[in-house]
């Protein structure tokens, strides 16, 4: 180790870009005795260092696993192309961050699956790594390869490639799967049987063994579900849930980084999931139940993470922060607290409502931070679709607020190519964001300010996602994704209004591999032959290297894309259980065409999506507290 730690530092690190990325010695990391623990985990974050050190879901898990003396988990993050190339010159194999040591001396490597886009960085790392790529192909002195996160609701492109899937929330079962490996270990001397420990895990609710199951086609190549293969394999795996947030682990010394990251910030999570019921969102489906902490306990964890970081802001965390039943109270405590330190307060998701305005009133009490609000639709029939709960005049109200109290620049987040859109749709976007700007313009001079405000409209292209009721829906081609951004872009014409939207390229392979079966797994690792990397960074896609990943492999994408899916048609993750009802999803998309919304059911009556059904979960809302 001490001969790498030294060729890193005297020759590779100085001739890469931001060599910090590297480095592993960040205050509160953690190192362990590697002879004084029974197994050794290594988390795999598939995209860059600052992207990675964002995630909260990282430093949960982190200190979940070291605060237990026989475990230990160390850190690797995708290499920029820079560090690759210095690795493959040199050969030298990725390693972790904590002890330079190579993925192949540990005994289970998780990956977190938060982006379709980042598949092609997870077998470059298994590559980098040493490892094979291919499940079947590493034997039983190869480490265990885990993955979890959002996209592990539909596996099935990456089931060549990974041991096992956890669905669900990972605090709530990793010491149950690492006891299972370390158990195994101990019985065999430090060795595994590789088949063996996988049945053993496939126990476990919520692990998913893909290779105990067998993926089905008919005569013409068409998707027939999946079956049981492995005796005492379960027909169904069901989720794992968190059941009492405040009984739940929380990072008091989260890792501090030394470059700036992405969210360079402290982060409070104030409640998990949301009941909303946007029909197009994938998340607030599979984070249900709702479960809120209570606010006397945030407060104690604020102050013992400011104890042990240097951040100068704290973030209140969630699907949807302004929801928190507490929010109010809590904002003007953190606020009260910190307000001596110079340490802000942020909130990173707000509802179309005055109510947040008050609060976002109350966070530039240190520093003002931007506002983004998320209308999604530019019409109200849209936004009944997608069950999208806010009206015009909702919006209009926000941002007489928000100019009255001061601020100048708002942006404002649509989404294209939702069912139903209709150019009228479109329109409506470029009139809603022209008729707030001119009633900044106007507030403004009123004031007497010379000022002149600033609308952002940040446009997305809708992607179909398991577990939602659009589930069934196709993604407009990319050739109508693309129309429909010029036209848009012509209609908004006004001085003030700044247009972005994201490549409809990008999109479509998102919404591939979204919905797609095992056998992406074939283009997918013939795109990372021909160099496909960091594929969610626009400097480094190359749809043109997957266009022939796909035809070498003989998988025409636009079928899984951009074809409607029927009731009877069956699903790739079909065998995976969220707790919400199938039979809900289908009666939410048939409502969306009906133009009928579905109210939220923490405050209006059950819609019997099926998720309280058989969890013991406390989902006690906090008021007065």
């Amino acid at each position: 180790m001490q001969q790498l730690k030294q060729v890193l530092e005297e020759e590779v690190l100085p001739k890469v870009r931001k060599p910090l990325r590297y480095l592993g010695n960040e205050y509160n990391a953690v190192r362990k005795d590697w002879q004084a623990v029974k197994l050794r985990s290594l988390f795999a974050f598939p995209d860059v260092y600052e992207v990675g050190m964002s995630h909260l879901g990282l430093q949960i898990l982190y200190g979940v696993v070291n605060a237990e003396p026989d475990y230990l988990m160390e850190r690797v993050f995708a290499p920029w192309p820079d560090l690759e190339q210095e690795l493959r010159t040199r050969a030298i194999p990725l390693f972790s961050l904590e002890s330079l040591r190579p993925l192949a001396d540990f005994d289970c490597l998780g990956f977190t699956l938060q982006y379709e886009m980042s598949y092609t960085n997870i077998l470059n790392i298994l590559a980098l790594g040493g490892l094979p790529l291919r499940a079947q192909e590493r034997g039983n002195e190869a480490p265990l390869v885990m993955a979890g996160g959002p996209c592990a609701y539909n596996p099935e492109p990456l089931a060549e490639f990974i041991d096992f899937f956890v669905l669900g929330e990972g605090e709530e079962v990793i010491l149950e799967v690492f006891a299972v490996m370390a158990a195994h270990r101990a019985i065999r001397q430090g060795k595994q049987d590789k088949k063996e420990v996988l049945k053993e895990l496939a126990r476990i609710r919520g692990v998913y063994v893909p290779s105990f199951y067998e993926a089905l086609y008919d005569e013409q190549g068409k998707f027939q579900g999946v079956k049981v293969k492995e005796p005492g394999a379960a027909p169904r795996i069901v989720k794992r849930v968190v059941r009492d947030l405040d009984q739940a682990y929380f990072p008091a010394r989260p890792i501090v980084p030394y470059l700036e990251v992405v969210h360079d910030r402290m982060m409070l999570e104030v409640l998990r999931g949301c009941t909303r019921g946007c029909r197009f969102c994938q998340a607030g489906f599979l984070y249900r139940p709702v479960r809120e902490r209570s606010k006397d306990l945030l407060l104690q964890q604020a102050e013992k993470i400011s104890e042990h970081t240097g951040h100068q802001e704290i973030s209140l965390t969630s699907l949807s922060t302004s929801d928190y039943t507490c929010v109010e109270p809590l904002l003007q405590e953190v606020l009260n607290r910190f307000e001596g330190k110079n340490i802000g307060v942020s909130l990173p998701s707000l509802r179309v409502d005055s109510f947040s305005v008050n609060l976002a009133k109350e966070v530039q009490r240190v520093r003002k931070t931007g506002l983004t609000f998320a209308p999604e639709a530019g019409t109200q029939r849209l936004r009944d679709v997608i069950n999208k709960n806010v009206t015009e005049e909702n919006l209009m109200e926000v941002a007489e607020a928000v100019f009255q109290e001061g601020w100048t620049q708002i942006k404002l987040y649509f989404m294209l190519g939702l069912p139903t859109e209709t150019l009228a749709d479109l329109d409506g976007i470029a009139a809603l964001a022209a008729k707030v700007l001119l009633r900044g313009r106007e507030i403004l001079r009123e004031k007497g300010s010379k000022q002149r405000p600033t609308v952002t409209v940040s446009v997305s292209s809708f992607v179909p996602k398991p577990h939602t009721p659009f589930q069934w829906e196709p993604q407009d081609s990319i050739a109508l994704l693309q129309e429909k951004q010029k036209y848009l872009r012509n209609r908004i014409r006004e001085k003030g209004i700044v247009y972005h939207y994201h490549e409809a390229e990008v999109s479509f392979l998102e919404a591939v591999f979204a919905k797609g079966d095992r056998r992406l797994g074939q283009a997918l690792e013939e795109a990372w032959r021909l160099g496909c990397r960091f594929d969610g960074w626009s400097e480094h896609f190359r749809y043109e290297l997957w266009r022939e990943a796909f035809r070498k492999t003989g998988i025409v994408p636009e079928e899984i894309a951009n074809q409607p899916l029927t009731y009877q048609d069956a699903l790739p993750w079909d065998h995976l259980d969220t707790g919400v009802k199938k039979e809900y999803l289908r009666r939410e998309r048939e409502k969306a065409y009906e133009l009928a919304t579905t109210g939220d059911c923490r405050f209006a009556p059950c819609s019997v999506c099926g998720i309280c059904q058989d969890l013991d979960v406390d989902t006690r809302l906090r008021k007065g507290e």
